[in-house]
């Protein structure tokens, strides 16, 4: 599971919010969090105690000796664990998600980045039950969507008594449609934002405000 620039823009924008006080989680959880990126970029910018649950073994034990070489690893735990069955008791302030993506779209033939990729392991739908079981009521839920999920994934949200927060639409440069969107949920009404972040410029070098969102983390920026 490689390092993508779109997780890397999902964690980034979720730090950033905690970063400049807008939400102060005091407990987090990523749901199938891979090798850990997410986690380990959160870390950076909270004092959070952040559990990532991952139902990948090789992913999983990959995280876990992430986490465990990290100057945060006090407060980073992984868990080898089916999200729809995982028994933890804990309510968390924020859930995050970068979940299976291109759900009935065409699938390569590796199991593992089946699991990863696709609807196999994680259906969007059981994904809000997930959160519904373990988020607090008053918490908050952000997740990394491809384009074309996005209404969708909000309307259902609706339907379970989420309501959209805000909105960050990504496209490679001016010249490309929208590939991702995060979208970050709350249990209370709102009046939601609607955001672009744009990669690269016409000359296909990064974009101003992507330097900013990354330069914390990017070596090379």
């Amino acid at each position: 599971m490689k390092v993508c620039t779109d997780s890397c823009v999902f964690g980034s924008w979720i730090a950033n919010k905690i970063e400049r006080k807008i939400i102060n989680p005091k407990t987090i959880l990523d749901i199938g969090t891979g090798t850990g990126l997410l986690s380990l970029i959160l870390a950076q910018k909270t004092t959070a105690a952040i559990d990532a649950v991952e139902i990948d073994n090789n992913a999983f034990e990959q995280a876990k000796e992430n986490f465990n070489i990290s100057p945060w690893s006090e407060r980073l735990q992984s868990f080898y664990a089916d999200i729809k069955i995982w028994k933890e008791q804990i309510k968390y302030d924020l859930i995050i998600c970068n979940p299976p993506f291109f759900e009935n779209d065409l699938k390569p033939d590796e199991i593992n980045k089946n699991i990863a990729k696709h609807d196999e392991g994680l259906k969007l739908k059981d994904l809000i039950i997930s959160v519904q079981k373990h988020l607090n009521p008053q918490g908050l839920f952000a997740v990394l969507l491809p384009y074309h999920r996005v209404f969708y994934f909000e309307n259902i949200m609706a339907e379970n008594n989420f309501y959209l927060l805000e909105k960050l639409l990504i496209r490679q440069t001016p010249a490309h449609q929208y590939f991702r969107g995060i979208l970050f949920f709350s249990t209370k009404k709102t009046n939601p934002a609607t955001n672009e972040l744009i990669i690269k410029n016409e000359l296909g070098n990064c974009t101003k405000e992507f330097i900013e969102l990354l330069k914390d983390y990017y070596l090379a920026l």
